[in-house]
């Protein structure tokens, strides 16, 4: 019966795996989203934003409700029917990416039937009461193999006699129905979700382990009621070579003999056991596993298989042990029931991500080495070797210290006569007196103007270019990172250009928000540059509350010669000023 369980089971998982083994799961979720956690995990999450602590906070996940059904099997002292009903439910919580627990309720309905006679029933209580027919007929003799294989022939009366409490001749074939219903408390650690080398795909492999309670409630099918009120089955009907025979057959003779009312109590252990609405109630531990096909981020199937074991050998009716000359004794073995499903889970939540074990916790570190967002990367050094300001990666030549250099680091000749600038004592020397010795000098005289006329110097706006903008979330005064990686080009161009200054600009002024808005957001450039690219608060001119401009930009400009103003204002509204 088991192998048949096995197979439906294996049918249906071959049938899902076509479908469920192919589908892949993405990304699990950005680590910088906030409304997924909880206000608990507030504090980490700011910290890790804050490049202050290394670990995401845990996000807040769903609940995974399910439900259930299958098939329901007693294994016990009397063989089980396959095909018996069970239904299920359970809640399902994520404590971390492996662990999760889940309580879970199950009902099942569970038959069984003997297809060998049985003759020592005296000792059980259901069957001693109320038995078979005890119609008298001629014993039969029983052909049964003896030890070493002979054959031994034995008198039912024999069996009679070692069973006081049983009618000469009286037979019967155990069978039993149960009602069984237990809650248990169940750990689940999920064997997959974490991946090294792909993606997580769309399936879970899982085992569980738990404790909780059964309820159960047996009984045994021993009065014809369609023959009359307490009538007994006569089981005598069935011939004792029917007995023998296939399974089938004694099954098929049992059933057209027996209805389906199952009304006597079977044997339970009475007050000597604790009870629940006047059903047997035992503690029972449960172990099994499972694999879940993801079909979306909210629906999954499940297939499962669990044992729960009781220490009871009652759920069956049965718990004495047939001898064949001998009366009847207590079996060695305690009941169990497997409970194999399919089942449908939904999970619920909002604001959450899906339930943890669904998740691969490496997602994060990987992309996050692949594409660094919040990774704290070093300021990149570019060497300079010669000190013109021209970086050796674009420097075409390794200029001597104080002369001046053209973009390509090269040094400027304005002459065009072959000796730069810095070694050229006769600055302009016309073409036409050119060649020109190591000085510079041409072979003409010079006019008395020439010697040391110099091209008019170029203006800090000259030098330093037209400069960026900075752009701000609307309603936020934080740089982002584009934002920073913009002023640090500013920064250096301040440095090659030292006796510069930027007039750092705001905009917006027609309320009072706007007005500290606008100054909050020419504050966070200025301090930017002074604490993070290490550039003096000297250098910069504080102009807020302007017109003509967006509300969220703030422009940098290289000042006018002779132009000043305060790199420090006060805020004009601090009840308003934004964190």
């Amino acid at each position: 019966m088991a192998s048949k369980k096995l197979l439906l089971l294996t049918g249906v998982f071959c049938l899902l795996a076509s479908s469920g083994f192919s589908q892949r799961v993405g990304a699990s979720y950005d680590v910088k989203d906030s409304s997924v956690v909880p206000n608990k995990r507030m504090p980490q999450h700011s910290e890790f934003l804050n490049g202050t602590y290394n670990f995401p906070a845990k996000p807040r996940n769903q609940w995974e409700i399910g439900i259930k059904g299958g098939l329901f099997q007693v294994s016990g002292d009397i063989p089980a029917k396959v095909f018996s009903p069970g239904f299920g439910l359970h809640v399902r919580k994520a404590f971390g990416y492996i662990f999760s627990m889940r309580m879970e309720y199950l009902y099942g309905i569970g038959k069984g039937m003997d297809f060998t006679r049985s003759y020592n029933f005296g000792k059980n209580s259901a069957w001693a009461a109320n038995g078979s027919a005890a119609t008298s007929y001629s014993a039969p003799l029983l052909a049964s193999p003896g030890p070493g294989g002979n054959v031994t022939m034995i008198s039912s009366l024999a069996r009679y006699y070692n069973s006081p409490a049983n009618t000469p001749n009286e037979v019967i074939y155990y069978n039993y129905k149960t009602k069984v219903q237990d809650l248990s408390l169940q750990g689940v650690v999920t064997l997959n979700n974490i991946r090294f080398h792909k993606s997580k795909t769309g399936f879970n492999f899982y085992g569980f382990a738990g404790i909780g309670g059964t309820v159960y409630d047996t009984k045994v099918n021993a009065i014809n009621e369609g023959a009359g009120q307490n009538q007994k089955y006569n089981f005598a009907s069935i011939s004792v070579s029917d007995s023998y025979k296939k399974r089938k057959d004694t099954y098929d003779a049992l059933k057209a003999l027996m209805d389906d009312t199952y009304e006597t109590p079977a044997e339970n252990q009475g007050d000597r056991r604790p009870k629940l609405f006047g059903k047997t109630f035992k503690p029972s531990g449960t172990v099994g596993a499972g694999v879940a096909f993801k079909l979306s981020n909210r629906l999954n199937l499940a297939i499962e298989d669990r044992w729960t074991f009781i220490k009871d050998d009652l759920l069956d009716g049965q718990r004495w042990q047939e001898h064949a000359l001998g009366d009847a004794v207590l079996t060695r073995d305690f009941d169990s029931y497997n409970y194999a499903t399919i089942g449908l889970n939904i999970n619920l939540g909002a604001k959450s991500v899906e339930p943890l074990w669904w998740l691969n916790p490496l997602d994060y570190a990987y992309s996050e080495i692949r594409n660094p967002r919040l990774m704290r990367l070093p300021k990149p050094v570019l060497p300079d070797s010669d000190g013109d300001g021209i970086t050796d990666q674009f420097d075409q030549e390794q200029t001597p210290a104080g002369c001046p250099v053209d973009s390509h680091g090269v040094s400027k000749d304005t002459d065009g006569d072959g000796i730069p600038d810095c070694k050229d004592k006769q600055l302009i020397t016309p073409t036409y007196c050119q060649p020109v010795d190591a000085d510079g000098i041409g072979k003409c005289p010079c006019p008395d103007d020439c010697v040391g006329v110099a091209p008019p110097a170029k203006t800090c706006a000259e030098l330093m270019g037209a400069l960026p903008s900075i752009a701000f979330k609307s309603g936020n005064n934080k740089l982002t990172d584009d934002a920073k990686a913009v002023l640090a080009t500013v920064a250096s161009k301040l440095r090659n250009n030292p006796g510069c200054k930027v007039v750092v600009v705001g905009y917006c002024s027609s309320n009072k928000k706007e007005q500290q808005l606008s100054w909050d957001h020419v504050n966070a450039v200025i301090n930017y540059m002074v604490d993070k690219e290490g550039v003096s608060a000297d250098r910069f001119i504080f102009n807020y509350g302007q017109s003509g401009g967006d509300c969220n930009t703030v422009d940098l400009r290289a000042a006018a010669e002779g132009e000043d103003g305060p790199n420090r204002v006060e805020p004009p509204h601090p009840n308003l000023r934004k964190n």
